[in-house]
């Protein structure tokens, strides 16, 4: 997945969002930062929220079904591997991907894990602590090995 990719999605699922929220075009574009006129251009597919638009939809309902169904667990991870593209930002404690990750490698305790639906690939420390994301496997196997090894 891309940013062009990412941004299409959000802009798919924005009014299942709002429904799932049970919020008016009125409130929904509030909570955005939008004008009413622009989000319903955005429903309708003649505009596009953007990579912010999206990025603010994805932090904001972080928690929404319909985001976790398109993205796989927490839209903001998805954002996060886009967003630093191979970099390293410091992450949070995750639950371990019980749910929406499949294993792909474990060594010293550190689990290289893809996400079943998003696609994108995350390390985890022994603690479970995330530490980085990308949606490149090789750029991401070589930051597995290289942690794993090293710790």
């Amino acid at each position: 997945m891309n940013r062009e990719e990412f941004i299409i999605k959000c802009n798919d699922k924005i009014k299942l969002v709002r429904t799932e929220y049970d919020f008016s075009q009125d409130k929904m574009a509030h909570i955005l930062g939008l004008s009413k006129k622009t989000l319903v251009e955005i429903e309708k597919s003649r505009s596009s929220l953007g990579w912010s638009g999206s990025v603010t939809l994805c932090s904001i309902f972080g928690d929404s079904e319909i985001l976790a169904s398109v993205f796989g667990d927490k839209p903001t991870e998805v954002v996060m591997a886009l967003a630093f593209d191979g970099s390293v930002p410091v992450y949070r404690q995750t639950g371990g991907g019980k749910v929406f990750w499949n294993q792909i490698d474990e060594k010293n305790g550190y689990k290289l894990q893809q996400n079943i639906i998003s696609q994108h690939y995350r390390i985890l420390n022994p603690d479970d602590m995330h530490l980085g994301s990308s949606f490149e496997l090789e750029t991401i196997k070589s930051r597995f090995m290289e942690v794993a090894e090293n710790g």
